[in-house]
């Protein structure tokens, strides 16, 4: 069934001449020209005003986008810093990757991207990757501290360099937010998850990630972003907080090397392949049970693990079925792709929104997608992959239903790129990012 419910948004904020603006290096400052006719970038958007956030954001028919209309106006380039993931390039998470596809997009359309990097994490400190100006700042570098030790410092840094915007990732950052805001400075938080559900977390951390979530709308009233309809949805009706709906995006690849699956002892379409962190809400222990009794010489590839010690994990890997292998972390962009693209069908158990990085991914890459029955796998889908229950037994009957009927596995593989092409494309996504920054340069110098 057909419920995806998207949302796009416009600006309609009036736009002011300009006449360029100085762009900021590692540690100097340059003049950028504004671009010239060949180098306009064509905005696209559609909508009716929200009167909370001065934005334009409209539901559309269910399971496609509106069409986007170009802007034809030239816009001068921004200065843009981006920072709360660990750094480019980085393999580890869905932050990272998100990172690594925004930011050089928005460098290619001649805006000056910075994006902060945490230095104990890279070995090699170039400054400089795909256009894009690194900055390494040292953080306390634990599960716990990681990240929010690393913002402060970069929040320390950004504001008292001539930034245009800039863009926070992580709830658990809101807090930090106060700081710009009493500076005046212009900013966006993409709020990510609903962390204070993870259980990898203990019950103060929780707790605090739940207090980010709470007071976020006051203290960034137009800058908060989500990345899927049913998070905007939970932003709006549990904490009163109004928020631009940008979703996660992926890229439509295909296999070009599958004999590289070999090297873990895998046949292509001979396995099915779980590719998530090994945590209890994204239920590897489910699929790994359904696995065990399935009537199949297929194997079960387990791609995934965690950064700390788990007994989680542990348990899990006492299983005695010969079929499931368990792969570890995967860090080459290569091998993930080749494990996907050559993957009997993909089973992605995400209990947790928004937009998940793994399950756009495995659209993009073709894979025949079994999902978690949960609002935001289905509005990620939209009739585009299998549906399951979370329990044992439905989630055996729908995977024995996909081994015996290989076309049918082989139709969904076919037809899930069309997804991205739909809704998930990075340019898209780039667009709106890139649209939405300049709604809140522009607000911010109106009020000047």
């Amino acid at each position: 069934m057909k419920i995806r419910q998207a949302w796009v948004q416009e600006r309609d904020l009036q736009e002011t001449e300009t006449q360029g603006t100085e762009t900021q290096g590692t540690d100097t400052q340059e003049t950028v020209q504004e671009p010239g006719p060949q180098e306009e970038i064509e905005r696209q958007a559609t909508g009716v005003i929200d009167q909370a956030t001065g934005i334009r954001i409209v539901p559309t028919e269910p399971d496609r986008l509106a069409p986007l209309q170009p802007n034809s106006n030239p816009r001068p380039a921004m200065r843009i810093a981006i920072f709360g993931s660990r750094g480019i390039p980085h393999t580890y998470g869905g932050a990272e990757a998100f990172v690594e596809e925004l930011a050089p997009r928005l460098a290619e359309r001649g805006h000056r991207v910075t994006v902060y990097c945490r230095r104990s994490l890279f070995s090699a400190r170039p400054p400089r990757y795909r256009g894009v100006d690194l900055r390494y700042l040292r953080n306390i570098e634990t599960k716990v501290l990681g990240t929010p030790t690393h913002t402060l410092a970069c929040m320390l840094d950004v504001t008292h360099r001539p930034v245009d915007v800039f863009l926070v990732l992580n709830i658990v950052n809101g807090f930090h937010c106060i700081l710009p805001r009493l500076l005046g400075k212009t900013f966006a938080i993409n709020v990510d998850g609903v962390d204070w559900k993870r259980g990898k977390w203990g019950r103060l951390a929780r707790k605090y990630f739940h207090l980010n979530a709470q007071w976020i709308g006051k203290i960034c009233p137009k800058g908060v972003i989500t990345d899927a309809a049913e998070m905007q949805r939970i932003y709006q009706d549990e904490f009163g907080t109004a928020s631009t709906c940008i979703a996660y995006g992926a890229n439509i690849e295909r296999s070009e090397n599958p004999e590289i699956v070999r090297q873990y002892g895998l046949e292509p379409f001979e396995y099915y392949l779980i590719a998530s962190r090994m945590v209890s809400e994204n239920n590897p222990d489910l699929i790994v049970e359904a696995f065990e009794g399935l009537q199949t010489n297929r194997m079960l590839a387990v791609a995934g693990g965690v950064n700390y010690r788990s007994e989680f994990v542990r348990k899990l890997q006492q299983t005695r079925d010969p079929r499931i292998k368990f792969l570890g972390h995967v860090d080459d962009a290569r091998l993930v792709k080749e494990l996907h693209c050559n993957a009997y069908a993909y089973v992605h158990g995400h209990s947790l929104g928004g937009t998940n990085p793994s399950l756009v991914k495995a659209l993009g890459y073709g894979n025949c997608v079994l999902a978690l029955n949960t609002p935001f796998n289905r509005e990620v889908l939209s009739g585009h992959g299998i549906m399951f229950e979370r329990n044992v037994e439905d989630l055996r009957w729908q995977l024995q239903a996909v081994e015996d009927d290989p076309a049918m596995a082989e139709e969904y593989r076919q037809h899930a790129p069309e997804r991205i092409r739909e809704a998930y494309s990075w340019d898209h996504i780039t667009d709106q990012y890139e649209d939405f920054f300049y709604q809140l340069v522009d607000s911010r110098r109106s009020k000047k």
